[in-house]
């Protein structure tokens, strides 16, 4: 495959990823550039034993991290790290068109408020902030809220895996 054909495929892949770690639109454009143009300078280390997205979604993971520490941000890496892997496996599932019907089909059936605050956050792109004060609560209620519409939807799919 072309770097070309792989920058036009998994750009938006990349953006959302970093999306995920910043709601900074900006910042999120800027490291998914850089994290492409570290991707073309090791391409040729690239075995193609992994998934090209999950080893593009581990140097824009770095290339975050990096970034951050550049610009002294203030980020949780701990939390980063551990929600990492999941995220790939995550959006990898959203991405495949038959994995993503078993998820939408499932939404459809799950309950207020993880519904709507697991739409508004993936499908929406809005931060935990925004989805608070839609709600009128905290950004913790929102983030936690998230984390566990996006567990029941995680242990739907292992479900499915077996049947």
């Amino acid at each position: 495959m072309e770097f070309e054909e792989i920058y036009y495929r998994y750009f938006r892949d990349v953006f959302r990823y970093i999306r995920s770690f910043t709601p900074d639109e900006i910042t999120s454009e800027e490291v998914t550039q850089e994290t492409f143009v570290k991707a073309l300078k090791s391409l040729h280390q690239f075995d193609g034993k992994k998934d090209i997205r999950a080893w593009l979604f581990t140097i824009a993971k770095h290339t975050y991290f990096s970034y951050c520490r550049k610009k002294k941000c203030e980020i949780n890496f701990a939390e980063c790290e551990n929600s990492a892997d999941t995220k790939v496996e995550f959006v990898e599932n959203l991405i495949d068109e038959e994995q993503a019907f078993l998820i939408h089909q499932f939404l459809h059936t799950m309950e207020e408020p993880y519904k709507e605050v697991f739409n508004l956050r993936v499908f929406g792109e809005l931060s935990y902030e925004k989805i608070g004060m839609l709600f009128g609560k905290s950004s913790g209620w929102a983030r936690v809220t998230f984390y566990r519409a996006k567990k029941k939807i995680e242990e739907y799919m292992e479900g499915q895996k077996y049947e």
